[in-house]
């Protein structure tokens, strides 16, 4: 789609510069665009009886499939959301972080379809699924 896939330094830099609000971080960025990305845990984002929210796993889940997406199209700010659908599937840790694996399934012209696993850290059982869709902006 590109010929230059950006760096893990270079997503990390757009990341910040453009979305300053974001806790979450690359920490993986492999050959064929799948990511790893974590997002820390505060108290403010625990729900009664110590469970982390849904919208801190969705966000999470968001920026994972972003951050797959530009890693092989090249960043491209314009690139959105236009489906995420997310199945919770067991308590979070509330000490450790959250952690999503990504990987894309579809990547076409104009829409990219992908799915992201989710973790407490270091626990083997994933806490949820979410698959979504992005519409890439035609002209890049």
């Amino acid at each position: 789609m590109t010929e230059h896939r950006p760096s893990r330094a270079e997503l990390t830099a757009f990341l910040e510069a453009e979305f300053p609000q974001n806790r979450c971080t690359l920490e993986e960025l492999d050959e064929d665009g799948s990511v790893v990305v974590a997002h820390p845990v505060g108290e403010s984002e625990l729900r009664p009886g110590g469970t982390v929210s849904g919208p801190v796993m969705m966000t999470l889940a968001d920026v994972a499939l972003y951050i797959a997406i530009l890693a092989r199209i090249g960043i491209v700010p314009l690139a959105v959301t236009t489906n995420l659908a997310i199945n919770f599937l067991r308590k979070p840790r509330a000490d450790r972080r959250v952690v999503a694996r990504c990987r894309l399934m579809k990547l076409g012209k104009s829409l990219a379809v992908g799915e992201v696993w989710i973790y407490s850290e270091g626990e083997d059982e994933p806490v949820a699924h979410a698959t979504g869709t992005y519409a890439i902006p035609r002209e890049r």
